[in-house]
């Protein structure tokens, strides 16, 4: 729950330009869609696909770290990582079974990034139905389990001698690809009230150095 009052003491301390540019950025980002990035290592490549996310206007990013332990690379992420919201699967358990199940519970389609199998081609894909897409480790792509339990697969058509894609390269074309046909859909893509608010209120605190010293003498 949004304390209100406090949004507004906290908005004093940030500029009009800021808060109307985080309104604008707000009202084009979607959790209609969303990414997961499954055992990625490589810092460059995850921070790439955060940074596409950011630029596409997806808000989310789930990470699967069975082996590895996702970190950002600055320089690549641009500070991109800053304004997403990452759900990180990181137990000794089961963690891509958890992200998954997760992500069915709040009514994804799981689709598996993939040049192989019976993928369908990105100019065919149904952008109707909420679909987290799945990225994989480089050469090994995404796990068995996925390949066996997503609901489709999704392949970049490729025409030359190699059969992929780095990451981050996929993960551009698709969103961009995918975002652009959602924007001049019919379809209820944008976020809630609620949820622009929540995130609003995140955002200017991250904007506040120092915001603790600054809460506390609001709360005194």
């Amino acid at each position: 729950m949004i304390d209100e009052d406090l949004l507004a003491y906290l908005e004093q301390y940030v500029t009009e330009n800021r808060k109307n540019t985080f309104k604008e950025v707000l009202s084009q980002r979607t959790r209609h869609f969303t990414v997961v990035l499954e055992n990625v290592f490589q810092p460059h490549n995850a921070s790439a696909v955060m940074r596409s996310c950011d630029v596409f206007g997806l808000q989310d990013v789930y990470t699967i770290e069975n082996s590895y332990v996702n970190k950002v690379s600055r320089k690549i992420a641009k500070g991109s990582q800053k304004w997403l919201d990452f759900h990180r699967f990181k137990s000794e358990t089961n963690n891509t079974k958890e992200c998954f199940d997760t992500l069915k519970q709040k009514g994804y389609q799981i689709i598996a990034t993939t040049p192989h199998n019976d993928s369908c081609y990105l100019s065919d894909f149904d952008i109707t139905k909420k679909s987290a897409f799945v990225f994989g480790v480089e050469r090994e792509g995404v796990s068995d389990f996925m390949l066996e339990n997503a609901d489709g697969y999704l392949k970049v058509p490729m025409v030359g001698f190699t059969e992929s894609l780095n990451i981050s390269v996929a993960a551009a074309i698709i969103l961009q690809d995918i975002t652009t046909r959602l924007r001049k859909s019919d379809i209820a893509w944008q976020l809630t009230d609620q949820e622009k608010l929540e995130i609003y209120a995140l955002w200017i605190e991250k904007s506040i150095k120092n915001v603790e010293k600054f809460k506390n003498t609001y709360f005194q």
